[in-house]
């Protein structure tokens, strides 16, 4: 079964490692590495290695551009991207050793014609009757309507798919009207959405319920090394995930994503798929380019994650 991967700004990723970083001076990296990314891109690379279907869509254009369709050759991931003038951005990831910390350098995306966001709703109409579930990631492209995602979730639901949207602000909160099927913002981005800060696990909670009334079957809210929270309309779930030595935490958040929906798609109900999103996204975290998990690192994270209910 087909999952489909939307995200309309993917990026070309240079993950640069140092044994010391000294701001305002000359540092040489003693690795660099270069790969696809962006979110949607992530979870399907994470959905490959988990040994499901993906088929990543969204813009690609320039030399970056045929790079990232190249990597997602390589990798033998399915894609259908649409061709644009506006060149793919490129993301870099800085990461020092001697601090442990780890920094993104974020290229935003350039305008995307509206001509050219008919052409991808072609392509999603195009694949989507053959998918089990649809995951929508990250921010629309500039120029593209901030309804995007929720015209998308209508399609799924009138395929019968299961529909994921792992965004914020209006992308997210336009997509409530069509009642998506799971919703997984992190806590940051639905305080962004929500409007207010959110300094409680209950402040979290009561957020988690707000969504819910407004459309969102089912809603999770991650949190980096803290525990992720889930909710499925009755029952807050908290999950735990064991601690681990971080090589790189960016993507860690689309590992979860995808595999909560592999999950979800074999039948697990919700507080099982999420110890196996847990899973992943540590495993993500174990690796220094985002999405390139080690699947049997999956399965060893997954025996240490505690579901509890909340």
């Amino acid at each position: 079964m087909k999952i489909l991967c939307i995200g309309t700004t993917p990026a070309a990723q240079r993950v640069m490692i140092f044994r010391k970083l000294t701001p305002d001076a000359v540092n040489r990296a003693v690795t660099t590495l270069d790969g696809a990314a962006g979110k949607a891109v992530n979870v399907a690379k994470v959905l490959k290695a988990l040994g499901a279907h993906p088929v990543a869509t969204g813009f690609l254009g320039g030399q970056r551009g045929e790079f990232l369709r190249a990597a997602m050759a390589e990798k033998q991931i399915e894609s259908d991207f649409v061709t644009v003038k506006a060149p793919t951005r490129q993301c870099i990831t800085v990461i020092d050793e001697s601090a442990g910390t780890h920094t993104e350098l974020i290229e935003e995306s350039r305008p995307v014609r509206p001509a050219d966001f008919k052409k991808f709703m072609a392509v999603v109409r195009r694949h989507i009757s053959t998918c089990g579930a649809v995951v929508m990631s990250g921010t629309v492209a500039p120029g593209g309507p901030a309804t995007l995602y929720r015209d998308c979730v209508r399609l799924a639901e009138n395929a019968g798919a299961l529909s994921v949207v792992d965004a914020q602000g209006a992308a997210l909160t336009e997509t409530l009207k069509a009642k998506p099927g799971l919703v997984k913002p992190n806590r940051v981005e639905l305080a962004a959405t929500i409007g207010r800060e959110l300094k409680s696990e209950a402040g979290v909670m009561r957020a988690m319920r707000e969504l819910h009334e407004r459309g969102a079957q089912r809603v999770i809210v991650t949190a980096g090394r803290e525990p992720a929270l889930a909710f499925d309309g009755k029952i807050f779930r908290s999950i735990i995930t064991p601690r681990i030595q971080v090589v790189n935490p960016i993507g860690s958040g689309d590992a979860f994503t995808a595999s909560v929906v592999w999950r979800l798609l074999l039948g697990n109900d919700l507080g099982e798929a999420c110890r196996w999103g847990a899973a992943a996204g540590a495993a993500n975290a174990l690796t220094p380019m985002p999405g390139d998990l080690n699947h049997k690192d999956v399965i060893r994270l997954a025996k240490e994650v505690r579901v509890r209910t909340v």
